[in-house]
């Protein structure tokens, strides 16, 4: 079997050792980002929609909804604090694609590619407009984002890509040379710059502004409420949903509520589904992430890197990397890993192995580098799929929609969701509600054991392909021939 990059190109120990010597067990995004606190629920109330969730799932909801119909009462409900999940530990990359790139949206969607890749960057652009009218504090950049090769065979891949984009595409093939004065890195043997379909933003900062624009607009946000059951028996599809909450009063005796809520929106994301119908639908795959100390000059000149693009390398197992606004690097991914029974807990997210190894892949990537510390490390659960991209329905007559599955790819395409979840919930056919991504459901994955022995044989199945080359056993060709699949 052949070896990657970074196994033929490993850096001592010794920097390493110096390098995670005192990196703290926290999301850098969450400590650096100025947080409201919202009340919890106590007392039954009602309203014309409740959002559960208050990730961006639930964010762009609530706030899309007001904006629609400014007098329509919205109630935000989120179980512990805004953005703590996903959206507060993600890497920040905000891409147009809804599809989870292009090869998985030509693949499953091949009638209507160009519509969603259309639909995509209309959405990044109003995702951009609304940071930049509302003068939401996020760190926004748009520079684009830089696919990276790094083995030989990837060079052929990305350049292959580069000739089959759609005439609204500006993506550039960067060679060898190009992509050194770009980025340096000893690694870098090409890339495709996708130049204005990517920015990058401070997740934190994005999910609690978008928290206050929520606020400003009238909605009504409760922390610390979690939703324990949503009622409709005995209820006429005009009455809507009971919505159950469960929370502790100030005293911390417990006690319960309950939201009459007319239309219900769930972005509950990796957690179990409020819908039974929907639990088997996604496993939570957790993603590792380092964060630096802030770049001296020097070392920012080392790396070059002057246009701050997002980076990603081209294997299956593949990492991710991009500045903060006070120019740390956040280095993250590769290391995707199911638990057993798909159970989400925070024990899960101290994983030694998993941060060493991508502190070794950042030396390798950065030997240039070397002396710089990690000051952060942190993981967190994806709602993966099986086909990598979002999926979304309504249920019990209308009355509830959702939108789930995004697999690491909803940092944008949350908004769209939102907008989906929104029509499906007004009962009226859209340009959304009738495409064919919208209309169907992705397989289901298995119970277990059957699911943890599927998952586990699909990550090495994976490993396999990228030391052979990227080539693809008998395994990985059934499993993409059936439609189902994993990635990190």
């Amino acid at each position: 079997m052949g070896s990657t990059v970074f196994e033929r190109q490993r850096p001592s120990a010794a920097t390493v050792d110096h390098a995670l010597t005192g990196t703290r067990q926290a999301v850098f995004w969450l400590e650096d980002a100025p947080a409201d606190s919202y009340p919890t629920l106590t007392a039954s109330t009602s309203a014309d929609l409740v959002v559960v969730g208050g990730g961006y799932s639930g964010l762009w909801t609530a706030l899309l909804a007001k904006q629609r119909d400014p007098g329509r009462s919205v109630v935000l409900l989120e179980a512990k604090t805004i953005g703590w999940a996903a959206s507060g530990r993600n890497g920040g990359f905000a891409e147009s694609s809804l599809t989870h790139g292009e090869e998985n949206g030509r693949t499953r969607f091949p009638d209507e590619y160009g519509h969603l890749a259309r639909l995509g960057r209309q959405n990044l652009d109003e995702l951009e407009a609304t940071v930049r009218d509302m003068k939401l504090d996020a760190d926004w950049e748009r520079n684009g984002s830089i696919d990276l090769a790094v083995e030989p065979h990837q060079v052929e891949w990305l350049r292959d890509e580069a000739g089959a984009v759609d005439a609204d595409s500006d993506d550039v093939f960067l060679d060898e040379a190009q992509m050194q004065a770009s980025v340096h890195s000893p690694t870098y043997l090409g890339g495709l710059w996708h130049q204005k379909d990517g920015a990058t933003v401070h997740p934190g900062k994005l999910a609690r502004a978008l928290a206050r624009a929520c606020a400003d607009a009238g909605v009504q946000i409760f922390e610390h409420t979690p939703v324990a059951e949503l009622v409709t028996s005995g209820l006429s599809r005009s009455e809507g949903v009971d919505v159950h909450t469960w929370s502790r009063d100030l005293t911390g005796r417990p006690t319960a509520a309950t939201v009459r809520a007319k239309k219900v929106a769930l972005g509950t994301n990796v957690f179990p589904s409020l819908l039974k119908r929907n639990r088997l639908y996604t496993v939570p795959v957790y993603d590792y992430v380092l964060m630096t100390e802030p770049l001296s000059s020097a070392q920012l000149d080392a790396i070059g890197w002057q246009g701050r693009q997002g980076l990603g390398d081209s294997a299956n197992q593949f990492h991710y990397y991009r500045l903060s606004a006070d120019n740390r690097i956040l280095f993250g991914g590769y290391d995707a890993v199911y638990h057993y029974g798909g159970k989400v807990r925070d024990v899960y997210e101290q994983r030694e192995r998993s941060h060493r190894m991508l502190a070794e892949h950042f030396f390798t990537t950065f030997p240039q580098l070397d002396g710089l510390r990690f000051t952060h490390k942190w993981a967190g659960a994806i709602d993966t799929c099986s086909r990598f991209c979002a999926f979304y329905g309504s249920a019990r007559e209308d009355r509830i929609a959702f939108a789930l599955g995004y697999t690491g790819l909803g940092v944008a395409a949350t908004r769209f969701g939102a907008q989906v979840m929104l029509d499906l919930l007004s009962g009226h056919d859209t340009e959304r509600t009738q495409l064919q991504m919208v209309r169907s459901k992705p397989i289901p994955f298995p119970p277990e054991p059957v699911a943890s022995l599927g998952v586990n044989m699909m990550r090495w199945a994976l490993d396999r392909a990228d030391h052979h080359e990227g080539r693809r056993n008998l395994f990985l060709r059934t499993m993409d021939a059936v439609g189902l699949g994993f990635d990190s």
